[in-house]
């Protein structure tokens, strides 16, 4: 094999990808790179400003989001860019735009100080079709800023996974990655004093069939953990104070519940798919249940009592 097809790139054009697309999720990588060199700058300074969610944003999260826009927006094929870090859906005005875009730049960025990892991920949807559900994505992908910087993605053709070199191409490390239909770890998002009734026990029960804990507090990395790991749960639930939980529909959880399902595994709000719910506004929240399909069915069963 030529070692050439292991790049990204190569890789995308060997699977018959649509050019655009392929072109698209390459922009996305070298944005990583350029993120990746940001963060080994150490650059953890507050930028003083608050992003859409209200949440002060370190000057990484704005200069990963700008990085990223500058980039995405400059392809003629891109019709929206929609940030976490901002308020609105951006309008690039490409009359023949095909795709919009969702980004979370820099997922976790408050682990920077503690040199925890954390990533950025991103969603592919067909133009117009932004505010709608999960299901009619084309593409999602994650980049993974840890010892290593992994890219990991799906076209709907299965999950794969590439490693940034030192020579600086991201090289294909694993292809068709599968979630187990029954793991062994589990990591709870949320304040213990802040879950419901039915998800304590929920997670109770898992303690006591000996599933292991393994918790960063950071999205990416722990979802990553699920992945790679081949199984297991990631839970932020609806919380007693806030039902609709923590994490964001559009910009953190259809990218990965698509790229789970692509997986062989399941993604729930406790009830309903992910992909599956309807997005009414950019910054719509959701509970998450996600990993292997045991665990996330298992999980239904609890929470449905509250229903």
């Amino acid at each position: 094999m030529d070692h050439k097809s292991l790049f990204l790139r190569k890789f995308l054009y060997d699977e018959g990808v649509d050019p655009d697309l392929r072109r698209l999720i390459h922009t996305v990588a070298v944005g990583g790179k350029y993120i990746s060199s940001l963060l080994n700058a150490a650059n953890r300074k507050m930028a003083g400003t608050r992003n859409a969610s209200a949440e002060d944003q370190l000057e990484v999260d704005k200069q990963a989001d700008i990085i990223l826009q500058d980039m995405i927006t400059a392809l003629d094929y891109v019709a929206e860019y929609a940030s976490e870090e901002q308020e609105t859906v951006i309008k690039t005005g490409n009359q023949h735009g095909k795709f919009s875009v969702s980004v979370d730049p820099l997922d976790g960025s408050s682990l920077i100080d503690v040199n925890l990892a954390v990533g950025t991920i991103v969603g592919i949807h067909p133009v117009e079709e932004l505010i709608d559900s999960g299901r009619h994505m084309l593409a999602a992908l994650y980049i993974l800023y840890g010892p290593l910087t992994t890219l990991v993605f799906t076209t709907g053709n299965g999950v794969h996974e590439f490693v940034l070199s030192p020579e600086g191409e991201f090289v294909l490390s694993q292809k068709d990655i599968k979630v187990k239909p029954k793991g062994k770890i589990y990591s709870p998002g949320g304040l213990r004093s802040e879950w419901t009734d039915a998800h304590r026990q929920y997670i109770d029960d898992l303690v006591e069939t000996d599933y292991k804990l393994r918790y960063s507090g950071g999205l990416v990395p722990d979802f990553n953990q699920i992945i790679m790991k081949g199984g297991g749960l990631f839970s932020y639930p609806a919380l007693k104070e806030n039902p609709e939980g923590k994490l964001r529909l559009l910009f953190e959880l259809y990218p990965l519940a698509f790229l789970c399902e692509q997986a062989g595994g399941m993604a729930t709000n406790g009830i309903e798919n992910i992909l599956d719910l309807k997005l009414e506004k950019i910054h719509q929240r959701a509970p998450i249940y996600i990993g292997s399909k045991q665990e996330v069915e298992k999980a239904k069963e609890y929470i449905k009592t509250e229903s």
